[in-house]
């Protein structure tokens, strides 16, 4: 084997170092070869040794090397077609051959003299076929990985040439580019004699040295042929082997691409399914799992109940209205399910449904019956968001009866075979209403008929042939008591665990408990067995049999269940972990000592709830949920299972009964405990991601920014500037204009933008009178603003005093009066959560390939503008990285997609898609998929039938095919998707139907003619013939035409209401008020006008801050920027200025300011005042002030917080600070900073990688530590020992770490040793073999790739987060190896392993490898 197999390019060698490694691999063949003699014969004994087989996997694993890249894959594969074909053609010739052999043997036989040229020509077709069989036996350095090679050539294990010696495996571990001269001999021997005789091209050197002339040729051709006669054949076989190549090039898409690649692309076979099946997208992939499942009409009518149920337990619905209300969910349900149609087109299109609507007389009015003396009274009963309820609950209902039935099946089972006849099943199966219930009796059936499941498995394993049968399993202890004599004793009990549940649901009778005529002791010695040998023995398993049967009841889990919740409280408790690491800053205060919080509370506050899980998972708190006052709800419990006989006998049996109550009692109590924490969770989750919902859906609601003097809808032409994180005056400003229609006409660069003083002869900056002449040539409708820092703030006010000091007004419009006008331009601070996740995505690059990031973050802002639905439309999956609401990051990801996917589909179905504009427009086409029925793969393939037909869409028939080539859909899609696809009717056909351009479906066209005809108040002839002349949209488009749409507020709809619901049994009254609206203004803007950001939400948008974590009394650390002798000025880490007043510089008044405080020294400080419109705030710096920090108010009611533990715990820190406490250390350099590891670890969590704090040392005044970011959530912490000190608070001058690395100050510590760390986890972060994820991870990728190549290895870096500055080397040397890593330390000047030091990566890969192979050597 080859090195560049092993090491792929990783080694490189120089001349010398070739040299004394080939002088070591000859003296290393020689020890080898001798040993390696045995494992060159064949040995067929089944009786091999396990260790050999190992040994051989292992060689085999090394031979095959280490991982390749897929372009050498893709090589492999086309040299393995190459010699496949060759194969064929050898052995067609060594059978040709073999048969002339045979031949010349035959003559020499009948003709000795013929036995020498025979014997002579034979023995070089051996030496021929000999050099092809080297070739092909022993691989070179392309096809060293061809594994299905190795499979075709296993028949030729036999051979000893086959196998290679051990030499081969270990010689070729490290690469080497280098090759001997023997071998390039050997090499262009084998190319001399392999090399091909062209076809067709007769031997004329051969004729011309025989010495022939040209007539001898004409006679030789005419007696012998010229050697083309036969080419025909050969130009067969060669067109058969293209064919067969051609075949093997037909490759499908899941030949080329990895599963995991076609699945997110959209393009595997269940994807094409779901595009192609006329069904809405969204319905097939919420449904998949209920495919099969086909309910029942009873079935149905149950679902119905049971949604309307749920819903009704969180709305608040008068009595009246509650069946009205079951009534309307039942019709939703059909409509979702029956008729398959999406939340949108039932919203939009049967919005009658969902409204109950009376008739009121009128007050005072005559009761003589007359319609026109009643008003319609209307309330409206289900929203859009109860609509996605319901079509979540269906799908819960579905989980619910798949559930149910395999239960049902479970029970019939053992009717039919065992006749089996449980009333507790037949009962509670049917009137489960939630998982749990259901969970509860399959709990219970296998309990109680375990034994017969067993038997039933073990029949269906023998009818389905499984003739491996298991070794029987043991009873478990309680079918012994339930089979043997025991039971008795637990019949004696007088009730059964079913009939307790009963009383203690309080349902049907009461059923009442027997005694027996003995005590339990006493008649337990008469139920003594071979199992049981003593009554003792007898009554404790009775006792814990109907312990159990009472744990097992389904009834008995309902009723414990049920107090649970009516009961519940959850307390917070601290860990010892948490004692120190919660201070009072830290955001889980508030709930470190948070107790008695009642399931009411926690409903009102799923995300602190949420937090409580979170830090129980880091180890800070315990959260436990309790059942409060248990001990009086098991006294309340004893009657029910007790008898109400007096005697000593029953209350011997009594106390028995009590006894097994309690034992019930606290299994059940830790089983229902389990299942309530993790409801109480699931419901905390669902609550944040409906609000993170709402709130998506409030920032959707937002028309584009209206210019002046326009219409709401108008897109703006926009002018989008930022700085960046820049600074104003110091950094260039970056600009983009964009056009209304999406184009970006100009971008650019402005650095001065100040404005001058006339009377103080201060010009304006260089670039103002560029930014005034584009200004006036481009004419924007509004001037965007934003960025990363606080100096956005001070770009808007320099922006806006331009504008009012240059008197730059916006585009002109014409007023009420026909003037035109215009208004000085705006200037807006636009919301930039878009534009910062485009800026450095692909879709930026794509778009625009030559602008730089902060050039795409203008764009962003221009185009949020113009539409923010098309901006977040166009995030996908990244919908999820902006933040909508506290405690969104606890959600699981996918739940909270779903739901802002729905606000998504909600608010693209409100404003509709233009199709002809989707076709051309990327940024439109981004809205298709969230179209009611549409979906990713159906708006895709929607897109490309449009291009096929044509690229335009002249009306809404034409997506079923009618007058087009291809249809885009089926008719049940359609339906859904019909009314929320418009054509622009001005840019359409003439002859286009105008209602094509309007919310109106097309089930409704013929009401809306009839509508605008009655409006134009034609009869039916004028309609005939106005329809006869210009088609069925005529009318509409007269109404348009002769600009009447007011009219048809005259038509009175009520009227029309009545006769459709009498004559066609449609309710359409809303749908008539729809259809009015859009005849007047089609498509009309519904949005709300674009939403400017508050002053808080520019703060939090610029600095990151919010309420929680920057407030005033907070203590916070501050960068001193610049000393006076009254005041210091100074920064927050988010940007925000500083001002420490003169009287809060310090309580040292003796000692001058400049002497306490440096430049660029960073302190903590109090916050007094926050200006959150300026940024600014005032602080202290007093250690009165700094010490105190105002605590966090907390909204706890009276019991809810545990002062005395926090007094305790408080007192406790105190001491132990005392104790060990020492004067806080002060150093003046820039990375310094007064923190403890926590503190340190939270302050870089948010810094890059790299990133350094410096700190006190708990070590002593001798001591520094220097922590460091490796990587997110990993920190290592550095001591550092101090030498050379002048003083107790000055830093040595010689700085020790880990007693191996000395330096002469900080910043040469930094440098040097961590910076320098941080460049080697950089390096091997960016390598191709390292791999993001945990150790199991990368064990995992190890596993897969070995068994998708069995006969490589392989190997990869991962990190090790457990220990700060170390990766793991993970590898496997082949499918059946085992999986190993190897630690490997980050030093300052590389890599270490095995105590071996390596200066970088490639060193480290081949380092590595050569320890591997002397540690398989060694093994051998």
């Amino acid at each position: 084997m080859s090195a560049r197999d092993f090491v792929e390019g990783e080694a490189v060698l120089d001349d010398e170092e070739n040299e004394n490694e080939e002088e070591q691999e000859e003296d290393y063949d020689g020890e080898v070869h001798e040993g390696a003699g045995t494992m060159n014969h064949y040995n067929d004994s089944s009786e091999e040794e396990e260790e050999d087989d190992d040994d051989e996997e292992a060689a085999r694993a090394i031979r095959e090397g280490f991982i390749v890249d897929e372009d050498e894959e893709i090589e492999e594969r086309a040299e393995r077609r190459r010699e496949k074909r060759k194969r064929r053609r050898e052995e067609r010739e060594r059978e040709d051959e073999h048969l002339d052999e045979e031949d010349l043997e035959l003559i020499g036989e009948l003709n000795p003299a013929f036995q020498s040229a025979a014997a002579t020509e034979s023995k070089f077709k051996r030496l021929k076929r000999g050099h092809k069989d080297h070739r092909q036996a022993s691989q070179g350095i392309d096809d060293i990985f061809n594994s299905d090679e190795d499979e075709e050539a296993a028949g030729d294990y036999g051979r000893p040439s086959h196998r290679r010696p051990m030499h081969d495996e270990m010689k070729d571990f490290i690469e080497e580019d280098v090759f001997t001269d023997d071998e390039l001999e050997r090499e262009r021997e084998d190319l001399e004699i392999a090399r091909p005789a062209k076809r067709g091209v007769t031997g004329l050197g051969a004729t011309d040295a025989a010495g022939l002339d040209e007539n001898a040729l004409e006679d030789m051709r005419a007696a012998f042929g010229d050697g083309n006669e036969y080419l025909f054949a050969l130009e067969m076989e060669e067109q058969e082997e293209e064919q067969e190549e051609d075949q093997e090039k037909h490759l499908d898409l899941k030949d080329v691409f990895e599963p995991s690649q076609l699945a997110e692309r959209m393009l595997t076979e269940e994807d094409n399914q779901i595009r192609l099946l006329d069904e809405p997208e969204r319905h097939q992939l919420a449904r998949k799992p209920y495919r099969n499942l086909v309910l029942t009409e009873e079935q149905f009518r149950e679902e119905a109940a049971w949604i309307a149920n749920l819903m009704l337990l969180k709305k608040r619905i008068e009595p009246e209205l509650r069946e009205p209300f079951q009534r309307s969910v039942a019709k939703v349900l059909e409509f979702l399910v029956t008729d398959d149609w999406e939340v949108p087109f039932i919203f939009q299109h049967r919005k009658d449904y969902m409204i109950h609507a009376t008739k009121v007389p009128v007050a005072g009015a005559p009761a003589d019956g007359d319609t026109s003396q009643y008003t319609i009274k209307a309330e409206k009963l289900l929203n859009m968001t109860d609509l996605w309820d319901i079509f979540d609950h269906d799908l819960k209902f579905r989980a619910l009866v798949e559930k149910r039935n395999t239960i049902q099946k479970t029970y019939d089972n053992l009717q039919s075979l065992f006749n089996v006849n449980d009333s507790v099943v037949q009962d509670m199966l049917s009137t489960a209403v939630t998982m749990e219930e259901l969970q509860d009796v399959q709990d219970y059936v296998h309990f109680q008929y375990a034994s017969q499941l067993r038997d039933i498995n073990l029949m269906n394993g023998e009818a389905n042939g499984d003739t491996h049968r298991r070794k029987a399993t043991g009873r478990s202890f309680f079918e012994r008591v339930r089979n043997g004599k025991a039971y008795g004793l637990v019949r004696a009990f007088g009730i059964t665990a079913d009939a307790f549940a009963q009383n203690a649901l309080k349902e049907g009778r009461r059923q009442y408990t027997e005694d027996p005529a003995e005590r339990p002791e006493e008649m337990a010695d008469s139920f003594i067995d071979n199992d049981f040998s003593n009554a003792s023995h007898v009554l404790k398993a009775a006792k814990a049999l109907f312990a159990e049967e009472i744990v097992m009841s389904p009834k008995m889990r309902k009723v414990i269940r049920q107090a649970y919740y009516m009961n519940g409280a959850v307390d917070c408790f601290r860990t010892e972990k948490g004692l120190r690491r919660i201070d009072e800053q830290h955001p889980y205060y508030e709930f470190k000592y948070l107790r008695n919080q009642q399931l009411s509370d926690i409903a009102r506050q799923p995300e602190l709830y949420l937090r409580m899980l979170k830090a129980e998972e880091e180890g800070l708190v315990e959260v436990k949920v309790r059942f409060e006052n248990f001990d009086h709800f098991r006294q309340r419990l004893y009657p029910d299972i007790e008898s109400d006989n007096y005697s000593e006998i029953a209350d011997a049996w009594n106390r028995t009964r009590r006894e097994v109550l309690d034992m019930a009692l606290g299994k059940l109590e830790r089983l229902i405990n389990r299942s309530v924490k993790e409801n109480i969770r699931q419901e905390c989750e669902n609550h944040v991601a409906k609000e993170c919902r709402e709130a998506f859906s409030q920032r959707l609601d937002q028309a584009p920014y209206k210019p002046k003097g326009m219409v709401l809808g108008t897109v703006p032409r926009v002018l989008a500037m930022s700085t960046g994180t820049g600074i104003v005056g110091r950094d260039p400003i970056h600009w983009a204009y964009v056009e209304e229609d999406g184009r970006v006409l100009e971008n650019g660069k402005f650095v001065d933008l100040s404005i001058g003083d006339r009377d103080r002869s201060i010009p304006d900056g260089k670039d103002v009178e560029a930014l005034i002449e584009l200004l006036e040539r481009r004419r924007p409708d509004v001037i965007g603003v934003s960025g990363m820092s606080p100096e956005t703030r001070k770009l808007y006010k320099l922006l806006t005093e331009l504008v009012e000091k240059k008197d730059l007004r916006g585009a002109t419009y014409t007023d009420e009066r026909d003037e035109e006008i215009s208004d000085p331009l705006e200037v807006v601070i636009v919301n930039d959560e878009v534009a910062r996740l485009y800026q450095h995505s692909e879709r930026a690059k794509k778009d625009h390939p030559s602008f730089g990031p902060l050039t795409h973050y203008c764009v962003a802002l221009a185009k949020y503008l113009q539409s923010p639905l098309k901006e977040y439309a166009s995030l996908g999956r990244d919908i999820v990285s902006i933040q909508f609401k506290r405690g969104q990051q606890l959600v699981a990801q996918e739940l909270l997609l779903k739901q802002l996917e729905t606000a998504l589909v909600d608010m693209v179905n409100l404003v509709g898609v233009d199709i002809n504009e989707a076709v051309t427009d990327p940024a439109t086409a981004n809205l298709l998929p969230y179209v009611c029925g549409l979906g990713p793969r159906k708006a895709a393939h929607l897109l490309k039938i449009v291009n096929m037909n044509g690229g335009v869409v002249n009306n809404r028939v034409e997506l079923l095919g009618v007058n087009a080539q291809y249809p885009a859909m089926g008719v049940k899609v359609w339906n859904n998707c019909a009314s929320f696809l418009f054509i622009d009717f001005e840019n359409a056909d003439p002859d286009a139907d105008p209602l094509d351009n309007t919310r109106v479906h097309p089930e409704d066209y013929d009401i809306a003619r009839k509508m605008a005809a009655d409006a134009l108040e034609l009869d039916e002839e004028d309609i005939k013939a106005e329809t006869d002349e210009n088609g069925p949209g005529a009318i509409v488009r007269k109404l348009f035409r002769d600009e009447a749409q007011d009219r048809v507020n005259d038509l009175i709809l009520e009227e029309y209401a009545e006769q459709l619901e009498k004559n066609l049994n449609q309710r359409k009254r809303a749908t008539l008020e729809t259809i009015r609206a859009e005849l007047q203004q089609p498509y009309e803007e519904l949005r709300k006008q674009f939403a400017l950001l508050s002053t808080d939400d520019v703060f939090t948008m610029l600095t990151g801050e919010t309420s929680d974590t920057l407030a005033e009394g907070m203590v916070v650390p501050i960068s001193i920027k610049r000393i006076t002798d009254d005041h210091i000025d100074g920064k927050l880490d988010c940007g925000v200025d500083v001002l420490v007043p003169e009287s809060e510089l310090t309580d040292r008044y003796d000692i001058p300011v400049r002497a306490l405080y440096s430049l660029h020294q960073t302190l903590p400080a109090k916050v007094l005042f926050l200006n959150k419109k300026n940024f600014l705030c005032n602080v202290s710096l007093r250690e009165e002030q700094v010490s105190r920090p105002t605590p966090r108010p907390r909204d706890h009611m009276r019991g809810e917080w545990d002062d005395r533990q926090e007094a305790k715990d408080r007192e406790m820190l105190q001491e132990k600070t005392q104790s060990g406490g020492r004067v806080m250390r002060v150093i003046k350099h820039p990375l310094f900073r007064p923190f403890n590891s926590t503190q340190a670890e939270e302050f870089l969590g948010s810094q890059s990688r790299g990133d350094v704090v410096i700190r006190p040392s708990s070590k002593g005044p001798d001591h520094l530590a220097v922590t460091w970011k490796v990587a997110d959530g990993i920190f290592q912490h550095i001591d550092v020992l101090e030498l050379d000190k002048e003083n107790e608070f000055s830093v040595g001058r010689t700085l020790k770490v880990g007693g191996r690395y000395t330096y002469s100050d900080l910043d040469d510590l930094i440098f040097n040793h961590v910076k320098a760390m941080a460049k080697k986890v950089d390096e091997m972060m960016l390598h191709e073999k390292y791999q993001e994820g945990s150790k199991d991870a990368t064990y995992s990728w190890l596993n897969t790739y070995t068994k998708a190549n069995p006969r490589r290895s392989a190997y990869a870096f991962c990190i090790d987060p457990k220990h700060p500055g170390y990766f793991q080397l993970c590898f496997k040397a082949g499918e059946n190896a085992q999986l190993h890593s190897w630690p490997v330390k980050v030093i300052p000047q590389g890599y270490e392993l095995q105590r071996n030091p390596y200066p970088d990566m490639r060193a480290l890969c081949n380092g590595f490898k050569l320890l591997f192979t002397n540690m398989q050597a060694g093994k051998r």
